[in-house]
């Protein structure tokens, strides 16, 4: 599965490790992405999101009714 946040549409970064002689290698910063089940009263069930921690928190403050109509609104299944 790709490491995308359905709330903030948060992506991979991408850069460097840098060995201790200097060496560059090509490395993935992935974001924090858990699996969440929230119940959104709107829609009468639960509803299982893949989210990042800064989504949680996001969620959290604007409200799960609000994230998850800004899902559908952009055409996202749930």
């Amino acid at each position: 599965m790709s490491a995308v946040c359905q709330v903030l549409g948060t992506t991979p970064g991408f850069g460097h490790s840098i060995s201790h002689s200097h060496v560059r290698t090509k490395r993935r910063f992935d974001p924090n992405i858990q699996k969440k089940r929230y119940w959104v009263p709107s829609l009468g069930r639960h509803v299982t999101l893949r989210v990042s921690a800064r989504g949680i928190k996001t969620i959290d403050r604007k409200g799960i009714d609000v994230v998850v109509a800004e899902i559908l609104a952009r055409g996202e299944k749930l």
